[in-house]
């Protein structure tokens, strides 16, 4: 009855849904995205790339996947934080929507999905497979011990948020990192790690980074329905400001204000002073208290997203274009 309930929201929320791959009226796992990444590559193996950038601690594939032909490149990631998983179904349900179109030369709603043409996008759906998987109950059995101490004795873990060995991967950042508080050991959420760039995970996203070169990045995290995109931005303020206002716009979400003392730590805090470009961080829920998102939140999650990917290859083509025509 809820599959049913879901599935008619879905489609009055969705009206270019896809639903022949990617399946979000369910809770979304690690394996079931492999099993999805698979079945699109053999429907659109000339469309996709699928790379394997790195590994989890617990050595799960951390997998990526491109959308388009194009030179330059944007930079999509879902499921910095196990309790986040909702991020990875909604970038899945985004490749299907993308590449279907893609494929037969249509529009994504107001989008041309030619512009893919001249800038791809690069999918991380889900960065933090260990944490995923034990917020889902799967419990690696030669660590729960260590895993049950993390999560304060507990044996419910719906509200894990750290990677596998209780990391917390948004905050491995080298901006800022050496102001941040938290956990001093190993803990659900918050522990910052012994030094940044310390786990697996985030060594695996920050050498991809630095191996695609996007020219915008985001974030996608659960909770505040907000836009985050200011640490640090200098001269570059008013430009990703710019860009910020205008996903608010598409997506319905708020404009985060600047806070007076950004902690720092994060991926796009990282982004933005390593390579002096965009990066969001795209909160899709309403705030919650360490829990994932309900199922029935993706109907309107996807309605406010669906065409976000799309809208930042329009931007970075008409920034380009404008590079261009000041060089004329």
């Amino acid at each position: 009855m809820k599959t049913l309930i879901f599935l008619v929201c879905f489609i009055l929320y969705c009206p270019t849904a896809f639903a022949n791959v990617v399946n979000p009226a369910q809770t979304y796992t690690y394996k079931q995205m492999e099993l999805d990444i698979q079945q699109l590559q053999e429907l659109y193996d000339e469309e996709i790339e699928v790379k394997i950038i790195g590994q989890s601690h617990f050595g799960q594939h951390i997998p990526a996947i491109k959308v388009g032909d194009g030179k330059e490149n944007i930079l999509l990631i879902g499921s910095h934080h196990g309790r986040e998983w909702m991020t990875s179904s909604l970038l899945m349900a985004m490749i299907e929507t993308y590449v279907s179109a893609y494929s037969k030369g249509s529009k994504v709603g107001p989008f041309e999905t030619g512009m893919l043409k001249d800038v791809s996008i690069w999918f991380v759906p889900m960065l933090n497979p260990d944490g995923v998987e034990i917020q889902q109950q799967n419990i690696p059995l030669f660590f729960a011990d260590q895993i049950f101490v993390m999560n304060e004795g507990k044996g419910d873990f719906s509200r894990w948020k750290a990677n596998g060995v209780g990391v917390d991967l948004n905050r491995q950042y080298p901006a800022g990192w050496n102001s941040l508080g938290g956990p001093r050991a190993p803990s659900f959420q918050f522990y910052k790690g012994r030094s940044p760039l310390s786990a697996m995970e985030v060594q695996a996203i920050t050498s991809f980074v630095d191996s695609i070169q996007p020219s915008i990045a985001v974030a996608y995290h659960s909770t505040g329905q907000e836009i985050y995109w200011n640490y640090h931005n200098g001269k570059n303020k008013q430009r990703d400001y710019s860009i910020a206002s205008e996903i608010a716009e598409l997506t319905g979400y708020q404009v985060a204000k600047p806070p007076k003392k950004a902690t720092g730590g994060g991926f796009t805090d990282w982004f933005i002073t390593k390579y002096h470009r965009p990066a969001l961080t795209i909160e899709v829920c309403p705030p919650m208290i360490n829990s994932a998102p309900p199922l029935s939140a993706f109907p309107e999650v996807w309605k406010r997203n669906q065409y976000v990917g799309l809208k930042l290859v329009e931007k970075v083509k008409n920034l380009h274009k404008s590079k261009e025509e000041l060089k004329k």
